[in-house]
């Protein structure tokens, strides 16, 4: 297949974890073609070495697969030396025909992106990288809290204790209280003494806690598992402090997202560190949903829909979005009122990432145009007043514009 060339010196990268090969294709003033490989290995001395020859060469374009965590050190290092390295989907180019089998990968990634045939993922600047492995890895701190918690739930069914039939959260200030004082055999009575605010009954509580068998295995794991707990959450609290600090200058951008309901301080730090707030990188809301991987597909034939299967993209960024969906079908509000309309049809599931897809687009507009989300079902005038009348009634009555009696009555 004959390419018509739009870039005349280009150089693509075959990255692995102990080797790079590299292509770089120039085309001369006379119209030839000159094709030149090298091979570099996969140590700092080596990336350093394909840093200054790829700047030597004078590249238009620098070219790379975005191969697991291999390619960061590369487009680190070419980074360092003012080339910003295009990452595209090993997807896109094994969908482009027309290859050789004696072509090798670095020759073939360097022929398309003369073409112009291949499109650069969005990576963001170094200091956003380096913030997204204190957010990503808090994600995983999340993942496993929330393991250990239904290991502990299971295990107290399993030794007959069934307290969360009663209290909602057994990780509550009340149930965590309890359970630890149940753990370290406490008497029943002095147990029942922590459960403060529950609204279940003494005499309930009392039946809850009465277990079948809690053998001193039981004692033990559930011991090791509740030490696990606090100490997953004194690391999470660590990440989250440490990812704050980073994201200081962002305070504005942090403070708009939290005005959607569903997106807590948190959720909107570990967004911003995965789609930046500057939304021209992605161009529309369409091409931000694909990039999560979190649009409907359009799989049809002789006009019937075979499948809208969501496509596979930044997974982290759909994780988040499906916790802030869940997250916001619970609360007061018109996404709720979206999601119980969207459930009828579709369930549960499907209804939580359509949800996700509405928030994305939300968030896309509201960063690009800096304006908070205005939502529908709430009255903003009214909640403003009851938030702030106290304190105007105060200002009014200190200032002398109304009578104490008047404040009083009022």
């Amino acid at each position: 297949m004959e390419l018509t060339p739009i870039y005349k010196r280009v150089i693509g990268l075959d990255v692995h974890q102990a080797k790079i090969s590299a292509c770089a294709v120039a085309e001369q003033a006379d119209g030839t073609v000159t094709v030149q490989h090298q091979e570099f290995g996969g140590f700092k001395r080596d990336r350093r070495a394909l840093a200054q020859w790829a700047k030597s060469f004078g590249p238009e374009v620098v070219v790379m697969e975005s191969t697991g965590i291999y390619w960061k050190s590369p487009y680190a290092a070419l980074e360092s030396v003012g080339i910003a390295a295009w990452v595209v989907n090993a997807r896109h180019v094994k969908t482009v025909p027309g290859r050789k089998t004696d072509v090798a990968d670095a020759q073939w990634l360097a022929t398309l992106a003369r073409a112009g045939l291949l499109r650069a993922s969005f990576i963001p600047q170094a200091d956003i990288r380096h913030l997204r492995l204190i957010a990503r890895q808090r994600q995983k701190l999340g993942g496993m809290l929330a393991s250990e918690k239904n290991r502990l739930h299971k295990l107290l069914a399993d030794a007959g204790v069934r307290l969360n039939v009663l209290v909602s959260d057994i990780h509550g200030q009340a149930g965590r209280a309890m359970v630890k004082a149940l753990i370290a055999g406490k008497p029943i009575n002095e147990v029942l003494d922590l459960a403060r605010r529950l609204r279940a009954s003494r005499a309930d509580l009392f039946e809850a806690l009465q277990p079948e068998e809690l053998s001193r295995s039981h004692l033990f794991v559930l011991t090791e598992i509740m030490a696990h707990i606090e100490e997953l959450e004194k690391r999470m609290v660590r990440f989250e402090l440490e990812l704050l600090q980073g994201l200081s200058a962002w305070q504005p951008q942090l403070v708009l997202l939290q005005t959607i309901a569903g997106i807590d301080i948190m959720g909107a730090a570990m967004l911003l560190v995965e789609i930046r707030a500057d939304m021209h990188s992605f161009g529309s809301a369409e091409r931000l949903a694909s990039w999560v991987g979190i649009c409907p597909g359009n799989n049809e034939s002789a006009g019937k829909r075979k499948s809208g299967k969501t496509r596979k993209g930044n997974a982290w960024v759909r994780r988040l979005l499906c916790e802030f969906a869940q997250a916001a079908s619970r609360s007061r509000c018109a996404l709720k009122d979206k999601f119980a309309a969207l459930s009828i049809r579709k369930g549960h599931k499907k209804s939580i990432v359509a949800l996700a897809h509405k928030m994305l687009r939300i968030i896309f507009a509201m960063l690009k145009t800096g304006k908070p989300y205005q939502d529908k079902a709430v009255d903003y005038e009214a909640l403003s007043v009851q938030r702030n009348a106290p304190r105007w009634m105060k200002m009014l009555l200190k200032h002398g514009f109304i009578a104490p009696d008047s404040a009083t009555t009022a």
